[in-house]
């Protein structure tokens, strides 16, 4: 495998992961690092160094990546040859991250010239600590760079004590606070689906939609993430930067470019337009939800209390659905329904656009409900649907509802990469487009916490739903007030 020079700087790089022994770095880093290997993205003499706390030696390791990583590398994508050509890249350090001397371990690994890349891949508590001993053992320089991943805080006061701590050592250009769903192709399609496409952008504000819902639904439970999870809840873990990162996508105002700043500027504006929730609004506009036992894919699944590491008595919700507005004039008075859930009906995650039926019912034999919408499907399956009314064959003139499929798999012959591969390159290669930027998360923060604080206020147990259903009843309840319905 010839690797490519391209990159932003033409330096070999070293890239570190921190938890390079996890969860994550198994199914997902290591695989998109194979993929973005195999089709030649990786600058030349790259080397991906992983650090754990085992004692192992780079034999030890290899043999771990093989067991817990290869098999999540479709085999229509894998070569032995390339894997093996791969695996040369890899190289292991024991790092414990609260020991001072083990950064010179890493530092001894590490090249001159190089340009180094740290993915932290741990508890956001230990971002703090990672930073300052980073800098500490001469490992920080201007070309320098430093992956967070999600979740960045607990709330606004930790998500600003983490940006200033990681601040102090990295310029804000060096830090790519990565959020997997930013590196959806069909995300980065919407923003050409909306400023690329003439016909959709008069129509894209009130009054002509009447609506927007953004739904992320997932099939599996808390499973091994209990301990974590229990802490975190659906609105820390997906709402407040998943979803949002959706929201703005949708709602932003046109950049004045594509450069990263252009277009977080945008994003940042619709975050401090969303409107801040009183304690009614709360009570009214919120809907907190827990799976109790159910049947998922024909099997019998156990309730969020009966899962490991989980207290009996948890208040911890795995499902919200909330109702909320941007105060602007292209989106005044429209409300966007957000939702996401663990243990639903199936996986999905999609965009519902909702555009304002006709004004004047001139088929009086219409069916009823919205004439038109626009449906952009993310997962599991990539496509943009526009639904229209057509005629019916036959005489008279009885309609029906219609699609307008965009179906990407077979539109685009070309390889898709995965969201993470296509991250990874963009962190190599400097692009901080598709990246939070520290106002754009404190300013997710701000609007999030009221409403968590608020939930604490009222002191309400979570609604409970079966697994493998749609949520509580009370998230249907939540759009049927306004005559709207979630759309599966």
């Amino acid at each position: 495998m010839t690797l490519s020079t391209e990159s932003d700087t033409g330096l070999p790089l070293d890239m570190t992961i921190f938890g390079g022994m996890g969860d994550l770095a198994m199914r997902k880093l290591l695989p998109a690092l194979y993929m973005a290997y195999l089709h030649g993205n990786l600058p030349a003499s790259t080397r991906i160094i992983s650090t754990g706390r085992q004692e192992y030696d780079r034999h030890a390791y290899l043999a771990h990546v093989e067991a817990h990583s290869r098999s999540f590398i479709a085999e229509d994508n894998f070569n032995e040859k390339t894997w093996d050509g791969f695996l040369q890249l890899l190289e292991y350090v024991r790092l414990d991250v609260q020991q001072a001397p083990d950064f010179g371990a890493l530092a001894a690994a590490s090249r001159q010239g190089a340009q180094r890349v740290f993915y932290l891949s741990t508890a956001p508590s230990l971002f703090t600590t990672i930073c300052e001993k980073l800098a500490a053992a001469g490992l920080v320089d201007a070309n320098s760079r430093v992956v967070l991943e999600k979740p960045l805080g607990h709330d606004l006061a930790s998500a600003v004590e983490i940006n200033e701590a990681v601040g102090a050592h990295f310029q804000e250009s060096q830090i790519y606070r990565i959020d997997h769903y930013l590196g959806k192709e069909t995300v980065q399609n919407l923003m050409v689906l909306r400023f690329g496409n003439s016909i959709l952008e008069p129509l894209w504000r009130a009054p002509n939609i009447s609506s927007v819902q953004i739904t992320v639904a997932e099939e599996v439970g808390v499973g091994s993430r209990a301990g974590f999870y229990d802490g975190t809840g659906a609105m820390r873990d997906m709402v407040q930067n998943h979803l949002l990162q959706l929201l703005c996508i949708v709602a932003m105002e046109p950049p004045t470019s594509l450069s990263p700043d252009a277009v977080r500027d945008e994003k940042l504006k619709v975050l401090r337009s969303l409107r801040r929730f009183t304690l009614a609004d709360i009570a009214r506009d919120t809907v907190r939800g827990q799976y109790t036992r159910g049947v998922s894919g024909n099997q019998e699944v156990p309730g969020y209390h009966e899962e490991k590491n989980v207290p009996p008595d948890s208040k911890t919700e795995t499902f919200v659905a909330l109702r909320t507005f941007i105060d602007t004039w292209r989106w005044s008075k429209v409300p966007f329904y957000l939702r996401t859930g663990k243990r639903m009906q199936r996986r999905s995650s999609k965009i519902v656009v909702e555009f304002t039926n006709p004004p004047f019912p001139l088929f009086p034999d219409a069916p009823g409900g919205v004439a038109n919408r626009l449906v952009i499907e993310l997962q599991p399956e990539e496509a943009i649907k526009l639904q229209l009314m057509a005629k019916q064959p036959g005489s008279g003139m009885q309609m029906q509802q219609v699609a307008l499929n965009l179906d990407l798999q077979s539109a685009f012959q070309q390889r898709r990469a995965e969201a993470y591969e296509r991250l990874l390159i963009d962190v190599v290669r400097g692009r901080l487009t598709h990246f939070m930027r520290r106002d754009e998360l404190e300013a997710a923060w701000t609007w999030a916490d009221p409403i968590i604080e608020g939930w604490g206020t009222l002191g309400e147990k979570p609604h409970a739903y079966a697994a493998g259903s749609w949520g509580p009843a009370e998230s249907f309840a939540l759009l049927a007030r306004d005559g709207y319905s979630w759309v599966e």
